[in-house]
């Protein structure tokens, strides 16, 4: 033991000793020294700084304990990295971030940062590093060391930036010369049976609460394990609770003393395509502007990747106009895009917000208009709600249709700077007493008809009303005793499914009228009685959810292409367009489909939705001989506002879920913050921490736990207190 003793006081030694002949060292050592992590009995980390930059060195040494591997993934894909790490098939993905990403910029933009920015940016890149440093078993794919200005690539939080609406095989086709990219139909079937993206918010004024104090609902729908939860204080005034996309260093979607913000995925139009019309001369390439002839730009990019020999490289000649990178071809003119490239002024906004204290002061931050994909839910202290569009909208000639590829010759397509906050679609305290937002369109977020679609421009909104939307009307409107926990029972977890609501009494219409004769009749009778007697509710112990489910699956997938070229919800297409021979045939055939997976149509929904966590991978993998847990709620395409976006795959017949709800959080206002959250599976992404899956239970119920906001609610529920590296 003497032995032991002595050995540990070597190390420390040396371990001093190294520090002080290493300033860089010796600085990481410092920044841990002012930062206390404490990690509740949930594996949740409570980060409390002097500084705001020793909190953000703390939260960003907390994110890599929990899953490095994601941390550096966010950052390898916002490099556009990616093909160092997985190889060739990577090359124009990054080839499509770098058209935007320059590292050099990148730099630039770091260098002429407000000086509290940049110091935020350097604990950024000190928490990770001093990660590396004391953990040297981790091996990085591909960033040994994190620079300051990465943190500038990957700003905004939410999960597919604009960026990635840039085809990579149009990218392909254009820059790789290769075979232009096909439409396939069945892409689209796919797409309209793929789990819908995006969020549900909710804010909910004092007078329609039992307590008279605001509530807010944070429910972002997005891949299972893409965000951390955690919480981040210092002395300087910050004080953050929420969900953090790996590696950033802001709460993307939570909480402070004063007021919560919920982001939920927008159908602005803030990206556009323009047609160029280019032409050689000389061997050089110009594009027609106006009556001018204006020079191509051209920047050379190489692409680094991974081959089974080591690295090669492939380099391409990018073109640009003033409209942005040439992204691809069509009809003999090269396609431009135009997007928000505002990276310092995203991060501000992302951060300040979380030090926000009132609505006005929230509201300054939305003033900085750099938030491009997401619709805001707020709530306050003081009793205000409120919701506002993407702020970043692009100020256009609404004469063009911008859902198309405008003529870029036309200098009247072109953006003439931003909207104001005050010309977008926007909310506050309204008389209804609440505001939501499903990733639908805004006309009716306080109740039906409270924006009208005509006071706007068309390109503010793409969108129209989802399933979800409908169900989130019925369960808030003319509703005045809200409670902390009657916000999750009867709004995130109503189970009322209302996609429903007018396709199964078109099926029982079809079932009565259908002839004596008809073989379907005879062989469906016990499905439709079934059927007839649902109430449109899911439950784990439910058989019509499960014949439902399966029965809109097979209709969707043979009527979405249907029902978008008539304009038509898909719900209401099958309600009034589908002739009822079909709604029959497709009962039968999933009938037929629960038979041949489970062995009879009488297959509870719970014995076939399942949550199962077996490794970190970012693809997950599944397997039937596992143990998994029953999920009760349904995919968000049935308009349940609580989402488990699940399916069979080769080598399973139980459906697993890999996206919806990610993490839950309610959140009362009231003098004192109460709040409750739930992440799916776990805090860590360590198959060996007791916390990889210990909320899998809560989770797959939606029975939250309590959120230890303050520290004296940490006393006996604190696991470990300790400094960054010891």
């Amino acid at each position: 033991m003497k032995r032991f003793v002595l050995f540990l006081v070597a190390l420390s030694v040396c371990s001093v000793s190294q520090a002080a002949t290493n300033p860089e060292v010796a600085r990481w050592e410092q920044e841990a020294h002012n930062v206390t992590i404490i990690r509740d009995t949930w594996g949740i980390a409570h980060v409390y700084g002097k500084t705001d930059a020793d909190a953000v060195f703390g939260m960003e040494y907390a994110q890599a304990e929990d899953d490095f591997n994601r941390v550096e993934t966010n950052y390898i894909n916002g490099m556009g990295r990616l093909a160092e790490a997985e190889g060739e098939s990577k090359v124009y993905q990054d080839l499509r971030m770098k058209l935007f990403i320059d590292p050099v910029m990148l730099k630039r933009q770091y260098a002429e940062s407000p000086a509290w920015l940049k110091t935020l940016m350097d604990s950024f890149a000190d928490g990770l590093n001093y990660y590396l440093y004391k953990h040297p078993e981790v091996k990085p794919r591909v960033i040994k060391r994190f620079e300051p200005w990465m943190a500038l690539s990957f700003t905004e939080g939410s999960i597919g930036g604009d960026i990635e609406r840039a085809s990579v095989d149009q990218l392909a086709a254009f820059y790789g010369h290769l075979p232009a990219p096909q439409t396939v139909a069945v892409d689209d079937d796919e797409a309209e049976t793929a789990e819908p993206t995006g969020s549900n918010g909710v804010a909910i004024a004092p007078s329609n609460t039992a307590d008279h104090h605001a509530l807010l609902l944070i429910n972002p729908h997005t891949s299972f394990y893409f965000r951390s939860e955690l919480q981040m204080v210092s002395d300087q005034g910050l004080d953050a609770y929420g969900a953090v996309t790996w590696g950033q260093f802001f709460i993307y979607q939570g909480f402070n003393p004063h007021c919560g913000w919920m982001h939920t995925s927008s159908g602005v139009d803030a990206v556009d395509e323009f047609l160029e019309t280019v032409e050689k001369k000389a061997g050089r390439y110009y594009y027609k502007y106006g009556k001018e002839e204006r020079p191509v730009i051209t920047k050379e990019i190489t692409v680094p990747y991974m081959t089974g020999h080591g690295m090669a490289e492939k380099k391409f000649i990018a073109f640009y106009t003033s409209h942005g990178p040439v992204i691809g071809e069509q009809d003999g003119k090269w396609v431009t895009i135009s997007l928000m490239q505002e990276p310092i002024k995203a991060l501000i906004q992302s951060y300040t917000r979380t030090k926000a204290t009132s609505f006005k002061t929230f509201l300054q931050t939305m003033e900085l208009r750099a938030d491009s994909s997401n619709n805001t839910l707020f709530a306050d202290a003081d009793g205000d709600i409120a919701y506002y569009q993407a702020n970043f909208i692009p100020r256009r000639d609404n004469h063009f249709d911008y859902t198309k590829p405008v003529d870029g010759r036309n200098p009247a397509t072109a953006w003439h700077g931003l909207l104001t906050l005050e010309e977008t679609p926007h909310l506050l305290n309204p008389k209804s007493g609440y505001v939501y937002n499903s990733n639908d369109a805004p006309w009716n977020a306080a109740g039906p008809g409270t924006l009208k679609k005509t006071d706007f421009p068309a390109y503010v909104e793409k969108g129209g009303e989802s399933a979800r939307g409908l169900h989130a009307i019925r369960v808030l409107n003319n509703k005045h005793d809200f409670t902390l926990d009657s916000l999750l029972s009867s709004v995130a977890f109503d189970s009322y499914l209302p996609w429903f609501e007018k396709t199964i009494p078109a099926l029982m219409n079809a079932y009565d009228q259908a002839p004596a004769s008809d073989p379907l009749k005879a062989k469906l009778t016990d499905q439709i009685a079934t059927l007839r007697n649902w109430d449109f509710r899911w439950g784990v112990n439910s058989i019509p959810t499960s014949l439902a489910v399966f029965w809109g699956t097979d209709l969707m997938h043979h009527f979405f292409r249907e029902a978008r070229d008539a304009n038509m919800p898909i719900y209401d297409y099958i309600a009034s367009k589908v002739p009822p021979e079909r709604l029959l045939q497709s009962l039968a055939a999933a009938s037929d489909q629960l038979v041949s997976d489970f062995g009879t149509w009488k297959t509870p929904w719970g014995d076939i939705n399942r949550f199962q966590r077996l490794d970190d991978d970012i693809d997950s993998h599944f397997n039937d001989s596992e143990p998994s847990i029953p999920v009760e709620f349904t995919s968000s395409a049935w308009g349940s506002l609580a989402s488990f976006g699940a399916r069979s795959y080769p080598n399973t017949k139980k459906w697993y879920g890999t996206s919806g709800n990610s993490f839950v959080a309610a959140v009362e206002f009231g003098k004192t913050i109460r709040a409750r959250a739930v992440t799916a599976g776990g805090e860590s992404g360590n198959p060996a921490s007791p916390h990889f899956d210990d909320e899998a239970e809560r989770y797959a119920t939606g029975n939250l736990r309590e959120v230890y906001f303050y520290r004296s609610q940490l006393q006996g529920h604190t696991e470990r207190t300790y400094h960054p590296g010891t």
